[in-house]
């Protein structure tokens, strides 16, 4: 999973792309401190830099330079000022791309991979088996399948199932869900998703697993993992 820095001091904007981004299977971390930006960073080893250009103490320019004093990791810079030599000072500091805002979260999505895939040799196009709890998921036959046999599940279904073993073991909110399968197309209502995954979970109980996406009240779900039950 990579790990993303998003230097944004418009706390709402920043609560937004997290939340939408964790429905892409990104870690997104902040900065808590924006005359600590470099010590954060340092910290987190982001494998990617989203940075905003007007933030508190310093621009995003100042600290541009300041992450490839000390990294080549990539940077795309968002901005909501509309001057070219903005883009063109982001480039010359050594930055990966630019986003105006406002933007599209698909383009900012796109952005991103096209970004990760130059830099790390990223194929967007997933290994598309895994095993989760002794089963072997095929994402692209929609099918789960362990000793006791198979199941095949709707294609709503599989892309849950997906997302919350991306993220096996940590709690994916309802919303990062329902977002996510908005961008993907499948537009979900919230009793829709509910709907979902309880059918999910009943499917997955004909393989004895089904107790292992779990609810968390408030929150949203979990896929746990056998091993750390």
């Amino acid at each position: 999973m990579f790990k993303l820095l998003l230097i944004e001091d418009d706390v709402t904007l920043f609560s937004e792309i997290k939340n939408r981004l964790a429905g892409w299977s990104y870690d997104v971390y902040g900065i808590t401190d924006f005359s600590k930006v470099i010590q954060e960073f340092t910290a987190i080893k982001p494998d990617l830099v989203i940075i905003d250009i007007q933030l508190p103490k310093f621009d995003g320019f100042h600290w541009c330079r300041m992450i490839r004093s000390h990294s080549n990791v990539p940077i795309l810079f968002l901005s909501s000022r509309d001057h070219p030599t903005d883009m063109v000072m982001s480039m010359q500091l050594g930055a990966d791309d630019f986003i105006q805002k406002p933007f599209h979260f698909d383009v900012l999505i796109a952005k991103i991979q096209a970004i990760l895939r130059r830099t790390y040799n990223y194929n967007t196009e997933q290994i598309h088996l895994k095993t989760w709890c002794g089963a072997t998921v095929d994402f692209e036959k929609n099918t789960v399948t362990n000793d006791l046999g198979s199941i095949e599940l709707t294609k709503n279904e599989i892309f849950i199932l997906k997302i919350l073993i991306e993220q096996k073991n940590k709690i994916v909110s309802r919303e990062a869900l329902m977002n996510s399968l908005w961008d993907d197309k499948r537009f979900i209502s919230d009793n829709t998703l509910t709907v979902n995954v309880n059918r999910l979970r009943k499917k997955l109980d004909e393989l004895g697993i089904g107790r292992y996406i779990e609810t968390k009240i408030g929150q949203g779900y979990i896929a746990k993992d056998e091993v750390n039950q």
